[in-house]
């Protein structure tokens, strides 16, 4: 399935043409929406959320308009006990717990079973237990699958025995699980993004087949070959609303074809090596890298400028006509799951999962 990197949230059947399956989701960490908006593409009816930061749910609600919505931590919202009906009969428990503490950009092992605040105004948490208490919540509602996405820093170093604790706390709710590193860009999303999914089934529904000879691995086909998309293909050509600084147009008109970023020109013409990391070149041949949320991590190489909203959009798979609100879109976008990445993962959990389960059930 082809899923279009540039759509429209208003569309009926947007980019793919897949008219709803009834599929159920509730999103947890859900941020300003780019996993629903994946489901959403997928077919998939997503009927609520929970979520801890007051602006993310603001433009939450407001693209999405959920059912039931839930502006509170994980930690109090998994004790509830007034949760709708509906929550107990969820075909996929979605997850994007925040992730900072495995990213090989923050100070990882320093920063495991320490309290800190994800974002200004929020309480403080551990960020490395909040995938358990996202299990703790899957124990309680009981969904038939659990899709969980989280970065590639979980897989290396320390963080593998962590990785190996969340799998027996699967195992202990009951679930078959696995989990896969993919890239966004061979999938039809405009970057090079490395995320981590771990799927699950639950033991007693599976109806497939397994992987291997004991039994304990679902089927899931995540192999992905889509082409890749150039930035050539994304470029908003000559759209100068995000210029360089004076400063940096100087240093950008002495670039080489070898340099990678400003750090390169800084150590070659300034004798300043260590400055400029922040900004990488993109080249029209080339996939962009992850879009973070700073919005001057890119510059186009050939045309001396950072990226435009409308690059942003597409690069991330975000829908042209969301509405931010009052913040600024490549924060959102940069911390958010790509909605066609999403879109790949959940179509294959359900024709591949849900939908014969859906048959041996009498749904369709």
């Amino acid at each position: 399935m082809k899923f279009n990197y540039e759509w429209n949230i208003s569309d009926k059947y947007p980019a793919s043409g897949i008219e709803k399956h009834g599929s159920t989701v509730f999103s947890c960490f859900s941020c300003g929406g780019g996993s629903s908006m994946g489901y959403k593409l997928a077919g998939y009816d997503v009927i609520g959320n929970n979520e801890i930061d007051p602006k993310m749910m603001k433009i939450y609600r407001e693209n999405h308009k959920p059912e039931f919505s839930y502006l509170e931590p994980i930690q109090t919202f998994k004790l509830r006990k007034d949760l709708p009906d509906k929550l107990y009969n969820l075909d996929i428990l979605d997850g994007s717990p925040p992730c900072s503490s495995f990213s090989m950009a923050g100070n990882r092992e320093k920063d495991w079973g320490k309290e800190k605040k994800f974002r200004e105004g929020q309480s403080e948490q551990i960020l490395d237990r909040l995938f358990f208490d996202f299990l703790d919540l899957a124990e309680l509602l009981k969904p038939k699958a659990i899709v969980a996405e989280n970065v590639k820093g979980m897989l290396l170093g320390d963080a593998k025995a962590y990785v190996n604790e969340i799998l027996i706390r699967f195992e202990q709710i009951g679930y078959f699980v696995d989990y896969k590193l993919l890239d966004a860009s061979k999938m039809g999303v405009p970057q090079k993004r490395e995320r981590v999914f771990f799927t699950a089934i639950r033991e007693d529904i599976y109806k497939g087949g397994f992987t291997d000879l004991f039994g304990r691995q679902p089927l899931l086909d995540l192999h992905f070959t889509e082409n890749e998309i150039k930035f050539k293909n994304v470029r908003d050509s000559k759209n100068y609303e995000n210029k360089l600084s004076d400063f940096y147009t100087e240093l950008w008109s002495q670039r080489e074809d070898s340099d990678k970023d400003f750090s390169c020109i800084n150590g070659r013409v300034r004798n300043k090596p260590n400055t400029g990391f922040g900004c990488t070149f993109v080249k029209s041949e080339n996939v962009c890298g992850t879009l973070t949320s700073h919005k001057d991590c890119y510059c186009d190489f050939e045309e001396g400028r950072y990226l435009s909203e409308l690059e942003w959009k597409r690069i991330g798979s975000f829908p042209k006509d969301y509405n931010f609100l009052d913040n600024q879109p490549q924060y959102v976008i940069g911390m958010s799951v790509p909605p066609v990445m999403m879109a790949q993962v959940s179509h294959r959990i359900y024709t591949e999962w849900l939908k014969p389960i859906h048959e041996w059930e009498g749904r369709l």
